[in-house]
């Protein structure tokens, strides 16, 4: 293939890959470069074990209000050798639509004894953990946690992201006091910031005065 040929095949792919956005949504890249992201559901390492749908790439995706809040919060971090890293922003509905298939079909316990051991599949529903609806959706929901930035480590929160269990509570009480007081900081700091968290989750916030709160999106991320 000759040069020229090459650069142009390359840009049609880059263009394909990408997408212009809906009015209000960023790629939070572009607004700041030092927030890492670990997209679980691009991957197998997730409570269903497979990549779900509307995830084509790790980068992430939120309102224009939520990522100038997490800039903001990252700058605050900072002094303090610490970083934001986000597990999931906005999800298209079909995603979540690809959730709740899943929760329907009883026997897929793929991931059962990593990610919700104590709880039946059949109680998801129930329980909250999955719903035909997702703040997420709205683009101004995110999932996240602290990062050390001496040690590229993060910080121990005392049960992993997605785990479905009391366990994940924020208040959950039979954790160790480094694990609450690490909880307890990344809660304060997104309450100072304009995030309401989530009861069932440590790592779950959602910006309060969010843009789209009635609309949810379905665009792919890309």
């Amino acid at each position: 293939m000759k040069r020229t040929a090459f650069i142009a095949f390359v840009l049609i792919s880059t263009a394909l890959l990408s997408q212009k956005l809906p009015k209000g949504f960023v790629y939070l890249a572009d607004i700041d470069t030092t927030i890492t992201s670990e997209l679980r559901y691009i991957t197998h390492r997730n409570f269903i074990g497979k990549p779900i749908n509307g995830y084509l790439k790790n980068t992430v995706i939120v309102s224009t209000e939520t990522a100038t809040a997490l800039r903001k919060i990252q700058q605050q971090l900072q002094p303090l050798n610490l970083r934001l890293k986000i597990y999931d922003a906005y999800r298209p509905q079909q995603a979540v639509n690809h959730f709740v298939r899943w929760a329907k079909v009883l026997k897929d316990t793929l991931m059962k004894r990593e990610y919700y051991p104590d709880v039946p599949k059949s109680n998801l529903f129930k329980l909250g953990y999955i719903a035909a609806k997702s703040g997420h959706t709205r683009g101004s929901t995110v999932d996240l946690t602290l990062v050390n930035t001496k040690t590229n480590k993060e910080l121990d929160m005392g049960s992993p992201y997605d785990f479905f269990g009391e366990e994940s509570h924020p208040h959950y009480k039979s954790i160790t006091d480094l694990q609450k007081k690490n909880r307890l900081f990344l809660r304060k700091i997104m309450l100072n910031n304009g995030f309401t968290p989530y009861d069932s989750e440590w790592w779950h916030f959602t910006l309060k005065n969010e843009p789209f709160p009635k609309t949810y999106f379905n665009f792919p991320i890309r």
